[in-house]
């Protein structure tokens, strides 16, 4: 027996996003999105409203960073989501981040969060969504296997329950991609 919820915006999992930005005095800013994703092999879209801090960054330095929230960061990354940079312009300090320029766009990167996507802004949609082009990704080397390759278990990211309000950690393998259904050919 099912139960059935009507339309809600629960979707699984949701990433818990930390989208990096300097502003026009190139202050660093970041902020907690779980509406994002992958929009084609080289893109990511983000669904941000036009009232951020970030959005306004996106749009002016036509870049921005995406690094994914990790279990021992939860604190912080629910930080930068519960203030905005609008009306508290310290918050990357009290939420105990440090930033370096990324050498690929006018975006920070966040030391503290050890893997990020490194954007430049391709276009904002009608609907408000920022497209961006993924052009670099990198990885601080404690999160990396012994074949050099970023290990899910070590990063240990976070995925936003949206039914509960709660971040979940992930890392568990359950299966081999691209090669368990073989079992069934």
């Amino acid at each position: 027996m099912r139960k059935n919820f009507g339309t809600k915006p629960w979707f699984y999992p949701l990433p818990v996003l930390i989208i990096g930005t300097y502003d026009s005095n190139n202050q660093a800013d970041a902020m907690n999105a779980a509406w994002g994703g992958l929009y084609d092999a080289n893109l990511i879209e983000l669904c941000l409203s036009a009232g951020h801090k970030t959005t306004k960054n996106i749009k002016e330095k036509k870049a921005f960073t995406v690094s994914f929230a990790d279990a021992k960061n939860v604190v912080a990354c629910d930080y930068v989501g519960m203030v905005s940079a609008n009306n508290t312009p310290d918050k990357m300090e009290k939420a105990g981040f440090t930033t370096r320029k990324s050498d690929f766009v006018d975006a920070p990167i966040i030391e503290e969060l050890p893997m990020t996507l490194e954007c430049r802004l391709v276009k904002t949609t009608e609907d408000g969504n920022i497209i961006g082009e993924i052009v670099n990704i990198s990885a601080d080397e404690s999160i990396l296997n012994e074949k050099g390759m970023i290990d899910i278990q070590k990063l240990q990211p976070i995925s936003f329950d949206p039914v509960n309000n709660d971040y979940v950690v992930i890392g568990e393998k359950v299966g081999n991609a691209f090669e368990d259904g073989n079992q069934l050919k």
